[in-house]
């Protein structure tokens, strides 16, 4: 029986592209399926690869899940908690038995992360534990690596807990940092590798559930 699968995306959903044309190629042997993609950003364009792909979406922002009065009064850890609880119903729902945070930025919180536990595996643009924690997201990342002098960058897969960045590491894949380099072009190359370490780490999940 296929793993059935959350995908969390916030962003341009291209490790979520990975994770779909891998299952795309792999077919019947693909140990997973992707039942339900689910993004706390409202425009993601990650929301726009679900759909060509035919996979079912939903949005969780803030205020989609609270109402927008609600969300604008209330604080960063009683939105975390109405969004993660509003994914966890999507989950239950869907009947979903592993999850993945493919650029997610939203740190989940309460009930979901007991029903999921050593279930849920992020990934997160360099190697934990440096330059991980709460801000630490996309060029945020790469502009902090660069700006500490590192020889060499790279991404991490881990499994999920209350703590932003926190929990076990599961896969890390190292790039150079080359003379020169910016942002962007850390970005450049440190993408393939988020791509394979998304596949591994959800093959992981398959076999660890």
């Amino acid at each position: 029986m296929k793993t059935k699968v959350a995908v969390l995306v916030s962003g341009g959903g291209t490790n979520l592209q990975a994770l779909i044309d891998y299952q795309i190629e792999q077919g019947e042997k693909c140990p997973y399926e992707i039942v339900i993609v689910i993004s706390d950003h409202k425009d993601a364009y990650a929301l726009e690869r679900a759909a060509k792909a035919n996979i079912p979406a939903a949005i969780t922002s803030p205020y989609s899940v609270m109402g927008k009065e609600a969300a604008h009064a209330a604080d960063r850890d009683t939105k975390r908690t109405a969004v993660s609880n509003a994914v966890f119903e999507l989950c239950k729902a869907n009947g979903v038995e592993a999850i993945v945070q493919a650029g997610w930025l939203t740190v989940l919180a309460g009930d979901i992360l007991k029903a999921y536990e050593g279930k849920i595996i992020n990934l997160h643009p360099a190697l934990l534990p440096k330059f991980g924690g709460v801000g630490m997201w996309g060029h945020h990342v790469h502009e902090a690596v660069l700006a500490a002098g590192e020889k060499e960058s790279g991404c991490t897969i881990h499994l999920v807990s209350g703590e932003c960045d926190g929990g076990k590491i599961l896969i890390q894949k190292k790039v150079p940092v080359l003379p020169g380099d910016d942002p962007d072009s850390l970005y450049a190359r440190i993408a393939p590798c988020e791509h394979e370490a998304m596949v591994e780490g959800l093959l992981w999940l398959c076999e660890n559930k």
